[in-house]
């Protein structure tokens, strides 16, 4: 039995969420007593020392460009993809790409990159609470999964990228980057968005507690 396009999914399951109203605009800005990323990725350390430290390298160029109030653009995440595989070049897929050990198929078409790029665009439109945005961006890099290794990581940058540029620091991530998402789940990409934006309030209210 052919595995079904997950992807194809996706992009129905994408337009089915209401990411306008599902939360609110969070207090800005939203400032953390830690890095939650940073956190992250140290207690992922042992997975190999150099992975680590393209991670960070990568998540520093992140910090730079959301700072530089810079476009989410497909040139940004091959760089981004680049650092943290430890590669010259990163293109776009060229076949299509499985996760979830074969579970979940993500089928290539004539337009996928340019979907894709579209996604990314969308990461800049205000209406929509930057919480929210975040989490449609990692799981548009989950589902679309644009290379042909490191994708997982770059969804976390991704995140990280649209909550910095939008002044939200996160204290905690770990809760974000390590839960599986599926394809084919509505209401967990809502609770994604409810998760983060939960996350982003918790860290504003430990940060203004500590400032007392």
């Amino acid at each position: 039995m052919t595995t079904p396009d997950h992807l194809v999914v996706w992009q129905r399951v994408r337009e089915q969420v209401a990411w306008r109203d599902i939360v609110p605009h969070p207090d800005t800005p939203v400032s953390g007593l830690r890095d939650g990323f940073v956190g992250f990725a140290a207690g992922t350390a042992g997975r190999g020392p150099r992975r680590l430290s393209r991670l960070l390298s990568a998540y520093d160029d992140v910090r730079c460009e959301a700072a530089a109030n810079a476009d989410l653009t497909m040139d940004l995440l091959a760089r981004w993809n680049r650092i943290v595989r430890g590669v010259p070049v990163a293109a776009f897929r060229r076949a299509p790409a499985y996760a979830k050990n074969g579970r979940e198929r993500y089928g290539l078409h004539a337009d996928t990159e340019a979907r894709f790029a579209s996604c990314l665009a969308a990461t800049a439109d205000q209406e929509t609470p930057v919480t929210a945005r975040a989490a449609r961006a990692y799981l548009d890099v989950a589902f679309y999964h644009p290379y042909d290794d490191g994708n997982a990581r770059l969804a976390g940058l991704v995140l990280q990228f649209v909550l910095l540029r939008g002044s939200v620091e996160l204290d905690e991530v770990t809760p974000i980057l390590t839960t599986v998402r599926r394809a084919d789940d509505a209401a967990g990409a809502a609770d994604l968005a409810r998760l983060v934006h939960g996350i982003a309030a918790a860290t504003r209210r430990r940060w203004l507690r500590a400032s007392i």
